[in-house]
């Protein structure tokens, strides 16, 4: 059969990759897919830049452009891959595509977060697929797993270490007692976060990630802007030791479970049992955890980022989309795995209506009478204690560390307890508060 011809939109450190991997990989990949997948164009900013990121004997062949609307409209394409990034030029040249009848692959997370309800609807009226795996948790195969592995389930939850500057970041704070921002400029100096890593620690890289999990697993529309943020950098190396004396690690969670009343959709910094293997996920590593009625818990972990692991995802949406070419448009794996005419109105749930335990730190006068001031306001918003620890106080000083640890509670009623317990005129500056999660049904 004749190469199916694909055309790629950027060639930084995930197109490069992908065409290395093709490339290296051509004959094994040529046998998988039942035929060959070629590059027949590459179109980028920068032509020059774009020859120098890759060996010569990769890109020797590759027909370079900085036309992005000409690949998408070559008639010999039949697959599109967009890897520039972004969602203004993004979106554009999707949906150009898919008007064209090409069939789309991208690791564009931003990009079908916020747009995705309209580019798979466009792509369900045009008869072609939108595939995404190298959006979410790079090379780890969490979507296909998510869509077809566990389509026998009632996906109940899913839980993921998304972002592995924000991990890199709290392992180092860990593991060297180091702060916030001396880890930080690490990070940056090492190539893990941007000069700006504003996206990255402060949780909305992986909200984009965790926003099209959620679609997957409930068969709800892409609702990012309802995912609740918090991100790292105001976590101390105080409140990470004190989690760890309690048996917890401190990771960056992106949260999404199905209620009665509504969907969860959250990202925070969340304490986990330290014997929990997700919670032994370190460096810039990911790991996604989803519960099935049927199978239980089951745990994806890999490099979630990177030219080749990242590649590595989009090479086998080629090789799916490359099989799917000759299959019956209206029998192909739904984009978001269940029909489209059949998804949820679930509403997604404010983040004062979720409900999980809870770390709160907080600094008070030693003195009698503080605890049961403070159990009290507790017990009256009926919030059940699990866990106690008082430090003792540095010499000369008045003022100790209390650090509580609640079992399942409302956040509504938590910050109200947080109000009253901070007006205490025993009570020294703003209580931490930080939310905990066993992983259990």
């Amino acid at each position: 059969m004749k190469p199916i011809q694909v055309g790629l939109l950027g060639f930084g450190t995930v197109g490069s990759g992908v065409a290395k991997v093709l490339a290296r990989n051509a004959e094994e990949i040529g046998r998988r897919a039942g035929r060959a997948i070629e590059v027949k164009r590459v179109a980028v900013r920068n032509v020059e830049k774009a020859r120098a990121v890759a060996p010569a004997a990769v890109v020797e062949g590759l027909a370079f452009g900085t036309d992005f609307h000409a690949v998408v409209d070559d008639p010999e394409i039949s697959i599109v891959c967009e890897l520039i990034g972004g969602t203004a030029l993004a979106k554009d040249l999707v949906l150009r595509a898919i008007a064209n009848g090409k069939h789309v692959v991208t690791a564009n997370k931003a990009l079908l977060a916020i747009h995705g309800n309209e580019i798979f609807a466009a792509a369900q009226a045009r008869g072609v697929t939108v595939a995404f795996e190298a959006a979410v948790a790079g090379g780890i195969p969490i979507i296909k797993a998510v869509r077809e592995g566990l389509t026998a389930n009632r996906i109940e939850w899913i839980a993921g270490i998304i972002n592995g500057t924000s991990n890199f970041i709290l392992t180092e704070m860990r593991d060297k007692g180091a702060a916030f921002a001396d880890v930080l400029a690490e990070a940056q100096r090492l190539g893990y976060a941007e000069a700006d890593p504003t996206f990255d620690i402060e949780g909305h890289d992986a909200a984009h990630k965790l926003t099209i999990l959620s679609a997957l697993a409930f068969g709800i529309p892409m609702q990012f802007d309802k995912a609740y943020l918090e991100g790292i950098s105001k976590l101390t190396r105080e409140d990470i030791g004190y989690a760890e004396q309690l048996g917890y690690r401190i990771k960056l969670l992106g949260i999404t479970r199905r209620r009665a009343n509504g969907i969860e959709l959250r990202v925070h910094p969340t304490l986990i049992p330290a014997k929990r293997i997700i919670a032994n996920v370190d460096g810039v590593m990911n790991a996604v955890v989803v519960q099935g009625d049927a199978v239980g818990q089951t745990l994806y972990s890999g490099r979630g980022a990177g030219s080749e692991p990242t590649a590595s995802a989009v090479v086998a949406d080629l090789v799916d989309t490359t099989r799917l070419l000759t299959a019956d448009p209206e029998h192909r794996v739904p984009h978001l795995a269940f029909q489209p005419d059949r998804l949820s109105d679930l509403p997604i749930l404010p983040i004062e209506e979720v409900e999980t335990c809870y770390y709160l730190r907080l600094r008070a006068h030693d003195r009698p009478g503080v605890m049961a001031d403070i159990t009290r306001i507790l017990a009256d918003l009926g919030i059940s204690i699990d866990a106690m620890m008082q430090k003792e106080p540095a010499e000369g000083e008045q003022i100790v560390d209390i650090i509580i640890l609640t079992h399942q509670a409302v956040e509504r009623s938590v910050d109200t307890a947080i109000q009253l317990i901070e007006s205490l005129p025993t009570i020294s500056g703003s209580i931490t508060k930080l939310r905990l999660e066993n992983l259990d049904k």
